[in-house]
């Protein structure tokens, strides 16, 4: 017996770049179905690199179709600045999949990176080059496509133990 396949999008969210990726996932299975980055113009104005932002997450799952989203959390810096616009392109881009209706699931960047490197504090050389031997078709072209693959798949690993976890706490 097969189930139909779950297909995920995974962001790693950016003011400058927002890297994107969609897997399909059957059980422990998944493949590559697409990946890119969306980037916002740097001369315009903050709200507007937001709503750039949005609109190409939006438009991502409009052309894709994902069942649900996954996204990293903010990593705090020792810059607050940086730190606050991080988190606003963070909500501008978490809004696009749940105002499609989507369950977005959120992970530390940490795990994402010992879910498929092994390790916590992975270069971001060894996120993608794991990337590309766990998806073998995957055509990352930066580190932010690369990086939200990577968030994608730490879904697909994590999703069971999540969707238990929401049963518990519903007395399900």
């Amino acid at each position: 017996m097969s189930s139909a396949p779950i297909r995920i999008l995974g962001v790693d969210p950016g003011l400058r770049n927002t890297g994107w990726g969609v897997i399909d996932c059957v059980g422990a299975r998944i493949s590559f179905v697409a990946c890119g980055t969306i980037r916002s113009d740097g001369a315009a104005s903050l709200a507007e690199r937001l709503r750039q932002l949005h609109q190409g997450v939006a438009e991502v799952i409009i052309a894709h179709q994902p069942d649900e989203a996954a996204i990293e959390e903010t990593f705090v810096n020792r810059d607050p600045q940086a730190t606050l616009k991080l988190g606003q392109a963070r909500g501008a881009a978490m809004l696009a999949p749940a105002l499609a209706g989507l369950p977005v699931a959120e992970y530390a960047a940490n795990l994402v990176k010992k879910t498929v490197v092994g390790a916590g504090h992975a270069e971001k050389q060894q996120i993608a080059m794991m990337v590309k031997v766990l998806l073998p078709r995957a055509d990352a072209r930066s580190a932010d496509a690369a990086d939200a693959l990577a968030v994608a798949i730490t879904h697909a690993q994590h999703r069971g133990a999540r969707a238990r976890e929401a049963m518990l706490l519903r007395g399900v």
